[in-house]
């Protein structure tokens, strides 16, 4: 009971902790404290049909509850360095979170050393 306590706490302090949706509001996912594993998580918790087209056709044969932001930790430059996952293209990378505000998170993404890098917007969903 501790341990879900301290987890909660943890993720009510991180300025990345919520649900988020990608700009088209084809997936969206929830950052947390990582199970079982330092640093933060983005785990998909719905997607469009098309989203879970693309990412059957890449090997990623269940969309929702795959994680795609792992192991992500906070840099001295207050961004978060981890890895992502690219369901539709079926591989990982290394990625970098910032906030922009307090509403938009920029997820980039480099396939080696910095080159073939892509970046992605995510809107915070408002707490019900």
């Amino acid at each position: 009971m501790l341990t879900l306590i301290a987890l909660l706490a943890a993720a009510a302090s991180d300025p990345l902790a919520g649900t988020w949706r990608n700009a088209a509001d084809s997936v969206r996912i929830r950052v947390a404290p990582c199970r079982g594993a330092p640093g933060m998580c983005g785990t998909v918790v719905a997607a469009s049909d098309k989203a879970k087209a693309d990412a059957a056709a890449a090997g990623t044969d269940r969309l929702v509850g795959t994680p795609l932001f792992r192991g992500f930790e906070r840099d001295e430059d207050g961004s978060w360095a981890g890895s992502v996952f690219v369901p539709d293209v079926g591989s990982e990378v290394d990625g970098t979170l910032r906030l922009e505000g307090r509403n938009t998170l920029v997820a980039e993404g480099c396939l080696f050393a910095g080159f073939g890098c892509k970046e992605q917007r995510w809107t915070r969903l408002a707490a019900k």
